[in-house]
């Protein structure tokens, strides 16, 4: 099994065995990356699930940009930042404020 350093990193197969694949990571050296090649257990390994998401939008934005060019209006397809919460204002009338003071501390010795 390869060192913790590699646990979770995803990394390009270029060689296959009967019971191992070999894998290109690329480790963090300083301020450089080096490609680093190993061997590991088939058992060890799984597919990469960080391009299904972005196939997912990709099929998702052609279903919105055919139904938006049939009906003839023009549509942002690109993510968004999730933005800050919109501003409220809090009722202190039935909500009377609290002055909170620190315990102090007892020693029982």
């Amino acid at each position: 099994m390869p060192h913790k350093v590699y646990h979770g990193k995803t990394g390009v197969i270029y060689n296959v065995t009967q019971r191992a694949v070999g894998v290109i990571i690329y480790k963090r050296v300083g301020n450089r990356y080096i490609e680093k090649r190993v061997n590991v257990r088939v058992e060890h390994v799984t597919k990469s699930r960080s391009r299904d998401e972005f196939l997912r939008r990709v099929k998702e934005n052609a279903v919105k940009r055919r139904k938006a060019k049939e009906e003839g209006i023009h549509i942002h397809l690109k993510r968004q930042p999730i933005m800050p919460r919109e501003a409220r204002t809090v009722d202190a009338k039935e909500n009377k404020p609290e002055t909170l003071y620190p315990i102090a501390y007892e020693t029982t010795i």
